[in-house]
């Protein structure tokens, strides 16, 4: 007989005598594994065995979770959930790279190719939604890696997840690049008649160029815009963040324009804005990537980015703008949530930036 493989990970007891299917391993023990194998060469591809490879060349390991509700602080909604970890969009300006190194994974091309599924995500988040003594605040819906990427066709946790809000209703707003949310049309209705439920789509430019630098793994700007109009056509609230502007790159007004006015023709309920930040991790990736591609624009970056921010008064440039822009075509901004500031005095025209 062949030798059979051990479904025990680090950390883990002995399999029980009628365990016959495979453990998944918290994220932690995918972790401690990785750590081992490399500690001699960080260079080496994770070990994982246990990962399944498919046609977009991703490794999709399967892992289980504590807990599927996070709390945050200082943000516009409560808590958040994300049923998976890394997205196979991988884009090259996404501040959830950040988050990868905390698994031993990089926070460069690792980040695009192995990607942890939490498979009990969903029991566990009804676990806790019907211990919330029927406490509903806001929750953020895919606020780190995308819950529409290409793998919840095979997984469906995004629609699982859904439909447990729908039993358990809560308010939230889902945040995603994915046109597959179009298939969770009638559970999104659903749950629209029973709590306040919001499709906030990521389209940070439609110019084709500079989508398929930054987003080499992400759908058509065009296919999620028609996306955004077969959600509001079925009464949905919809619609979308420009997301990030990236200076130099979608930040010249022209590109702008043409984006907000697509935005604008595809019925798009709202439509917010953020300029490019950069956490530690994910600037270091985003300036090699820029030094391969835009070899100029980069020591521009690196200036602009001093810190993890550009400067607020480029920052309230750009947000100018963007108001005049949609203005225009009479497009509101993105609906705030209550403990977010009013806004102030009218935007007057800004004068046109060197990167702008």
């Amino acid at each position: 007989m062949g030798e059979q493989k051990s479904n025990t990970w680090p950390g883990d007891g002995a399999p029980t005598l009628f365990d016959l299917s495979p453990r998944q391993p918290t994220a932690r023990q995918v972790a401690d594994l990785i750590r081992a194998d490399r500690a001699g060469d960080p260079s080496r591809p994770p070990a994982l065995p246990a990962a399944a490879r498919r046609a977009d060349d991703a490794r999709y390991q399967e892992v289980t979770c504590r807990t599927a509700l996070n709390r945050v602080r200082g943000m516009p909604f409560e808590w958040t959930l994300n049923p998976y970890r890394g997205c196979t969009h991988g884009c090259h300006y996404c501040f959830a790279r950040r988050y990868h190194p905390h698994l031993a994974l990089g926070a460069g091309d690792e980040f695009a190719s192995v990607i942890l599924v939490k498979v009990n995500f969903v029991d566990v988040l009804r676990r806790e939604l019907g211990r919330s003594g029927g406490r509903r605040e806001l929750i953020g819906f895919g606020t780190a890696t995308d819950p529409y990427q290409p793998i919840e066709g095979r997984y469906r946790l995004s629609r699982r997840v859904l439909e447990t809000l729908v039993e358990n209703p809560a308010p939230v707003g889902l945040i995603t690049k994915g046109p597959m949310v179009v298939r969770d049309v009638d559970v999104l209705r659903d749950l629209s008649e029973r709590t306040a439920c919001t499709v906030h789509m990521s389209v940070p430019t439609v110019d084709e160029d500079a989508w398929a630098a930054l987003e080499p793994g992400a759908a058509h700007p065009l296919q999620r815009l028609r996306a955004v109009r077969e959600l509001t056509d079925a009464g949905i609230e919809a619609g979308v963040l420009v997301a990030p502007i990236v200076p130099g790159l979608t930040s010249h007004p022209a590109r702008i324009e043409r984006t907000i006015k697509a935005i604008a023709d595809h019925g798009a309920r709202f439509c917010g804005a953020v300029v490019l930040h950069l956490d530690e991790g994910t600037r270091e990736h985003f300036l090699r990537f820029l030094d391969r591609g835009f070899p100029e624009l980069a020591p521009r970056i690196d200036r602009l980015y001093a810190g993890k921010y550009a400067p607020r008064r480029y920052r309230e440039q750009v947000h100018r703008m963007l108001e005049l822009v949609r203005r225009r075509h009479r497009l509101p901004a993105r609906r705030a949530a209550p403990r977010e500031e009013a806004p102030r005095e009218p935007p007057r025209a800004p004068r046109q930036s060197r990167l702008l």
